[in-house]
């Protein structure tokens, strides 16, 4: 398994693609640390990997807050020894049209999605240039991308997202430390599972693949970025969205 020694933080790995990416990686062989919002949620996939044979430790951790992410990379040093990948998924929505959109919409959405992104990755590079050693995925969006009716405020925070990663990938190159983000579409998780049927056919006629895709779809996109295969690859953009924005 490509990824044995290797240790993983994944952050919303409570069900979805971060779920997906933390089974992934743990089924490649490396050890992982799942947050959530929830402690419970959270120990559930970690009991998952553990019931694989594999190693993993769940925490509770808000990535808005700073000390809560310098907790989280203190206490898989304490657990583990070191971090070799980071995997920015946690995420929300609050939409709404932006004549009605509230400050605090904008301002829970963005400070989850970017700054959360921006501080575990702060967290991260600390410990990895000093390893010369570190894979950092953003989990981004193609509306960040392309843009959508009523997501300003979610479109804004993940289409920041590819900035970070551009900018952080620049800065930590010669550390051996790559940075890239992962845009997917329309994937089945229970965030679409709850979309009417009139909604969900008229997103498939803007795929040209003409279905969703599946969370494992992003799953091993991110093990090709953190893996030795995408050893080459920084700064980029891998765009999962079965053909609907190119």
């Amino acid at each position: 398994m490509s990824l044995n020694g290797k240790v993983a933080i994944v952050t919303g790995a409570s069900r979805g693609i971060g779920k997906s990416v933390a089974l992934k990686l743990a089924g490649e062989g490396a050890d992982v640390v799942v947050t959530a919002t929830s402690l419970e949620a959270a120990q559930m996939t970690a009991d998952e990997i553990i019931k694989m044979g594999g190693k993993a430790l769940g925490l509770k951790v808000n990535v808005a807050d700073s000390a809560e992410v310098d907790a989280l990379f203190a206490k898989t040093v304490e657990a583990f020894g070191k971090v070799d990948i980071l995997v920015n998924n946690a995420g929300i929505t609050k939409d709404g049209l932006l004549l009605r959109m509230k400050d605090e919409d904008w301002d829970d959405v963005l400070n989850i999605n970017l700054k959360g992104a921006f501080a575990c990755s702060r967290a991260a590079v600390k410990l990895m240039s000093k390893a010369r050693f570190g894979r950092i995925v953003n989990i981004s969006s193609v509306v960040g991308e392309m843009g959508n009716a009523g997501q300003a405020n979610y479109c804004a925070s993940k289409s920041g997202m590819i900035g970070l990663t551009k900018s952080v990938a620049r800065e930590f190159a010669g550390r051996n430390v790559t940075v890239n983000a992962v845009t997917p579409g329309f994937i089945e998780t229970d965030m679409t599972a709850v979309l009417p049927e009139k909604s969900r056919e008229a997103l498939l006629q803007q795929i040209p693949l003409g279905r969703f895709g599946a969370p494992e779809d992003i799953a091993n996109a991110v093990y090709f970025l953190v893996s030795d295969m995408g050893a080459y690859v920084t700064g980029q953009v891998l765009s999962i969205n079965g053909g609907m924005y190119m």
